[in-house]
């Protein structure tokens, strides 16, 4: 593949994530008998996509979030990535300790953390032995 058909492939990729999030969205709120918000998400994830598409032409640091040739670049996606997991992890968490605290099950965050959990010690442990 040449750089130039490369470089084409790179800068849809975001935006064409964008459109198939926005399509499951809508489908599933559709299924689910919400058709409104399916529209409503969908939408929005067009709009995200539009703004992914138009940023990369103008963005050295958006065009190359989807182009793993820069190593530069796809450190700060590393760094970016581990911090909103964490983030996102602690969040799980407290919505756990919260539900449990009002007497529920603590569901869906108790097994969002397991997930997290286990995941996290499987990664650790196939880098360990891969490297």
């Amino acid at each position: 593949m040449s750089r130039s058909s490369k470089s084409v492939t790179t800068s849809w990729a975001g935006p064409a994530i964008c459109v198939a999030g926005g399509l499951a969205y809508f489908v599933s709120a559709w299924i689910g008998g919400r058709p409104g918000l399916g529209v409503l998400l969908l939408l929005l994830m067009l709009v995200f996509g539009g703004i992914v598409l138009f940023a990369g032409r103008k963005s050295e640091t958006v065009r190359h979030l989807f182009d793993r040739r820069d190593e530069r670049i796809t450190a700060i996606d590393v760094k970016a990535s581990a911090t909103a997991g964490t983030v996102l992890v602690v969040a799980v968490l407290i919505g756990a300790f919260v539900e449990l605290g009002r007497g529920h099950s603590g569901e869906p965050f108790t097994w969002l953390a397991a997930v997290a959990g286990v995941t996290y010690v499987a990664a650790v442990f196939h880098a360990r032995v891969r490297g």
